[in-house]
């Protein structure tokens, strides 16, 4: 009788301290067999995933999940949160040219690696929300495609041989989001990015959840006990990193994402990133919405 093999899944995940014991075999299945597949940034894995389902389990934005669920593309998500974080700090300006606070974007240029990205629809959220902005009075410059490509990007295309921070020192653009930056010229949007966030959580008890996890639709209907297994090796692994810290910026189940994911759907519909405002459910299939 021949010895069954172990199916082997194609994996990306970031170099997070949280999935280290995973990704170096020191935590492993007798199910499966996992090949990690490097990406740096990991966000340059998202569009392979997408478009050609290139890996089987893969780290993805929300938002890009959620477009890409828009779009039919075969893909689900697990409620494994692999980075999450306060957005406050992810927005900057040139005082050289004046100062500038969240309240000031209207008719501003403001630069964004692409429209889609998940720091940015959390950080127009708040601006809308939170600050009162009218973000179709923002003139937006945007510098990549969308990870999905049906998805029609109207902003503005900055120069190809551009980079977004010198266009920010150069003083052309008023404001950058979705970016950090040591240089003392600039300054944060948020005056106190720490206190903002500290208020914000303290009004919506949300963690901003930016990357969870997603599977092949075939995985996932295939093997329902590869994908439970996957997900399992990822919270013990979770669990092995010590006590979470308050609040937990990486969730593990659907209760625990329910608050974020509802947020961060209703930003992407008021951003028309998405067509309506899917459930929380629905963004899960049999599979992976038992998972807890």
């Amino acid at each position: 009788m021949k010895p069954v093999r172990n199916i082997k899944l194609k994996v990306v995940l970031g170099s997070h301290h949280h999935v280290q014991a995973v990704k170096s075999g020191a935590l492993r299945s007798d199910l499966f067999d996992l090949d990690f597949i490097e990406y740096t940034p990991t966000n340059t894995a998202f569009k392979p995933m997408v478009r050609e389902q290139a890996f089987d389990v893969c780290e993805m934005a929300i938002v890009t999940y959620l477009m890409a669920k828009a779009h039919g593309k075969p893909l689900v998500l697990m409620p494994a949160t692999m980075l999450g974080r306060f957005q406050h700090s992810y927005a900057l300006y040139n005082p050289a040219h004046g100062t500038l606070g969240p309240t000031d974007l209207e008719g501003k240029r403001v630069g964004i690696r692409s429209f889609t990205t998940t720091t940015g629809a959390w950080i127009r959220g708040i601006l809308a929300n939170d600050y009162g902005v009218d973000l179709d009075r923002v003139r937006w410059i945007t510098f990549e495609n969308p990870h999905v490509a049906e998805y029609v990007d109207t902003t503005e295309r900055a120069p190809k041989d551009k980079k977004i921070l010198q266009m920010l020192l150069d003083g052309e653009l008023d404001a950058v989001l979705g970016e950090t930056s040591d240089d003392p010229k600039l300054k944060p949007l948020f005056p106190d990015p720490a206190a903002e966030a500290a208020r914000w959580y303290s009004r919506r008890g949300v963690v901003p959840v930016n990357h969870l996890v997603v599977v092949t639709e075939s995985l996932a209907k295939s093997r329902p006990d590869v994908v439970a297994g996957v997900y399992d090796l990822l919270k013990r692994n979770k669990a092995q990193t010590g006590p979470t810290a308050t609040p937990d910026l990486v969730p593990y189940g659907i209760e625990a994402n329910r608050k974020p994911l509802e947020l961060i759907i209703d930003y992407a519909f008021q951003q028309a990133l998405i067509p309506r405002r899917y459930s929380v459910d629905e963004l899960f299939d049999e599979t992976t919405r038992g998972l807890n």
